[in-house]
């Protein structure tokens, strides 16, 4: 069973990814509006329906300020620990807060998902794998330091979003001031383009089908910049740069198939078909 994945958003404005297979999915973070996660999924064709759980990486509100009103309308659990859900002051029904530990599995149908800590500057930060069939799929973003364990859960992906903010050059010579420079390249910032490149070259799988570079620094980075470096190394891995303006395409990542292929979507009838 394949994993469709896409980037709803992607920046220091909002974030908030989705992945799922044919019959369920999630949400990694919901830091857009409920109005603009439902438009950006109806043009995509996704039905929200198929959303059966919201995992909250962080409390900072670039993920978290859609999450109570999402999961209040349309009675999606949301996943997020205790001491997030306290730092984060979003207000989950009791019967829809699903607190979560890391290295446990959360079993929702065929999808698994795995939460485990990373280097942020947040109360209790965690990234995820999501599992369906053989299929991995991993979010990697706000992550100051490319640790062991953060290595260990992308060798198992065969796609994943992870963070290339910024460029060293353009983040040294622009505009920031000194003490939010140190923040971003510290240990608890972010993964510079640099950085996120290493990570990738060193610890991809070998089945590894997509990278979608994500997080980007609207100051400090390009896409084309971000694009152009890991397409040079890319092999038979496909390259896309999320937006923090705009939903990315959907992509159906299937080990059967060999490669990774986009989908065209069908926004009347809410249906996914195959192109290329």
């Amino acid at each position: 069973m394949p994993l469709y994945l896409s980037s709803l958003n992607s920046g220091s404005n909002g974030n908030c990814y989705y992945i799922g297979n044919d019959k369920e999915a999630v949400l990694v973070d919901a830091g857009i509006s409920c109005r603009q996660t439902e438009k950006r999924m109806i043009r995509l064709g996704l039905a929200i329906s198929k959303v059966k759980g919201i995992f909250i990486s962080h409390e900072h509100s670039d993920h978290t300020c859609g999450a109570e009103v999402i999961s209040r309308k349309y009675k999606i659990p949301v996943y997020i620990t205790e001491t997030t859900h306290t730092h984060s002051r979003i207000n989950l029904e009791p019967d829809l807060n699903k607190p979560f530990e890391a290295g446990k599995k959360v079993r929702i149908g065929d999808l698994r998902i795995i939460a485990f800590l990373k280097s942020h500057d947040a109360s209790e930060p965690h990234s995820f794998i999501i599992t369906s069939k053989g299929i991995t799929a991993g979010v990697f973003t706000d992550i100051g330091t490319a640790c062991e364990v953060v290595a260990s859960h992308l060798r198992q992906c065969h796609a994943a979003f992870l963070e290339s903010n910024y460029d060293e050059k353009m983040l040294e010579t622009g505009r920031y001031p000194p003490h939010l420079k140190k923040r971003i390249r510290g240990d608890e910032g972010h993964l510079s383009n640099d950085q996120a490149l290493e990570l990738f070259m060193k610890h991809r799988s070998p089945g590894m089908q997509l990278l979608i570079l994500s997080h980007l620094s609207a100051e400090n980075n390009r896409p084309q910049l971000v694009h152009d470096l890991f397409s040079k190394h890319a092999g038979d891995t496909r390259i896309v740069v999320a937006s923090r303006y705009e939903e990315s395409e959907v992509f159906c990542v299937d080990t059967h198939a060999g490669a990774v292929r986009r989908i065209k979507t069908n926004p009347k009838n809410m249906q996914l078909s195959l192109f290329d």
